[in-house]
């Protein structure tokens, strides 16, 4: 069948390679001239199934309560005049309860460890290079009272596979020596041996030209407007192309990878989709001395920063803002990122070489996505991956593919099927602005 891919991040991309992979005709559309050009475009760079604990957990609202006037917190709510904010927030509130955190851990890093496989089978049959190292993610932590309460969570990881190891400070050091500058602040970690990491927007790129060598088209520069729908299906998709001209596109399926704009496409459809941006930022930097730069990717715990090693390169990235779609890049944030950074590995690089990017991550209250298929029964949906867009997009990508064929996903998780959060109601569609 001819199936059209909304959007042409990591997501989309890897949507798109496995439908093709399972014999569809298949068109990818994005409103950026090049695959990976938004919130796959300068990520943290982790293939992280041990980054399973949701945001919304017991602890969080009294972090998120003291951190809410704090300009450079791990976590900021720029309370708006917005109802979309506010039942998000509302949502997550009600996700942040014991069962609710082990039920969505169980979901997250089932995804998980299939991405992790799926990614590393796709890599070995297509000889892709990304700047991949598969040398594990290193949590640290610098808090006696985060690292306590990191071991809860990670025996539910370990309950459901993730082979995550709490190890003590000394060990920290010896598995990523260029953290004996920060020693004295360590005081444990978590190690899973089995993470790996990479550039993203490398990898994105390369697929989709493997892809479209494949028979795969992608069409840059198209806008998508608006779905058309009749008898609960979607019956065409109405985009603006570069020329600035209006086109019909046809297919038999439709599949919503647009991160943050598949709520704002899919609303006036009757779909509502708990997905809100959580604005992320990163910092990339060349490295000065190789002596001091880690080799492990590492994630620190109380700044909720990754830092991964992208060749000569790098790469620190982490806090979340909700502020609506504003894609601003604010300086005391993304100078707090690179202080941490020289804090921990002094004289590792020059902050005044690093290069600033700011991206909308796609979130859901739970960290859990939408995966499957709509109440449309053209519609299919692979969405709100939140932070976790690169580590389980090839994973889900790949169960999409499975859903649009009519066949069962290797995994167990808890696919969408046309359920009530996801039903739409009997209106006609109005049209959405350009």
């Amino acid at each position: 069948m001819h199936v059209v891919v909304m959007g042409a991040g990591v997501v989309g991309v890897t949507t798109a390679w496995y439908l093709r992979q399972q014999g569809h005709d298949v068109t990818v559309l994005d409103r950026q001239a090049k695959p990976a050009a938004e919130t796959s475009h300068a990520n943290g760079g982790q293939i992280s199934v041990s980054h399973a604990e949701p945001w919304a957990n017991p602890s969080a609202p009294l972090k998120v309560l003291r951190w809410l006037f704090n300009e450079d917190a791990p976590l900021l709510i720029r309370l708006r005049v917005d109802p979309a904010q506010w039942r998000w927030c509302l949502r997550f509130l009600l996700e942040c309860t014991p069962a609710r955190t082990r039920s969505n851990i169980r979901q997250i890093v089932a995804l998980g460890l299939y991405s992790r496989r799926s990614l590393g089978e796709l890599r070995q049959a297509l000889g892709l290079r990304y700047d991949n190292l598969q040398k594990g993610i290193l949590h640290f932590y610098t808090s006696d009272a985060e690292f306590a309460a990191a071991r809860e969570p990670a025996q539910v990881m370990r309950d459901h596979g993730c082979d995550v190891e709490i190890i003590g400070a000394d060990e920290v050091v010896r598995i990523e020596p260029a953290l004996r500058f920060a020693r004295t602040k360590i005081v444990g970690g978590s190690m899973t041996y089995a993470d790996e990491s990479g550039d993203a927007c490398v990898f994105t790129r390369k697929l989709a030209e493997a892809a479209a060598a494949r028979g795969a088209e992608f069409k840059f520069n198209t806008t998508i407007v608006g779905l058309d729908h009749s008898n609960g299906h979607i019956c065409g998709l109405r985009a603006r192309t570069a020329d600035g001209d209006y086109v019909t596109i046809r297919a038999d399926s439709y599949v919503a990878c647009l991160g943050c704009d598949s709520a704002t496409l899919l609303k006036p459809l009757g779909i509502a989709l708990h997905i809100y941006p959580a604005k992320g930022y990163s910092a990339t930097l060349p490295i000065r001395d190789p002596e001091r730069a880690y080799t492990v990717s590492l994630t620190d715990d109380e700044y909720k920063l990754v830092f991964s090693r992208l060749g000569n390169r790098l790469r620190v990235a982490g806090t979340a803002e909700l502020n609506g779609f504003d894609l601003e890049l604010n300086l005391v944030r993304c100078q707090a990122i690179v202080r941490r950074l020289i804090e921990l590995f002094p004289g590792v690089c020059e902050p005044s070489e690093a290069q600033y990017w700011t991206g909308l991550r796609p979130a859901t209250p739970s960290n859990v996505p939408y995966i499957g298929r709509s109440a449309y029964q053209n519609l299919y949906l692979n969405t709100g991956h939140g932070t976790l867009g690169w580590t389980h997009s090839c994973g889900s990508g790949r169960a999409l593919a499975d859903i649009v064929s009519g066949r069962r996903p290797e995994i167990e998780f808890s696919f969408t099927d046309g359920n009530s959060n996801v039903r739409p109601t009997p209106h006609t569609l109005e049209p959405v602005a350009a």
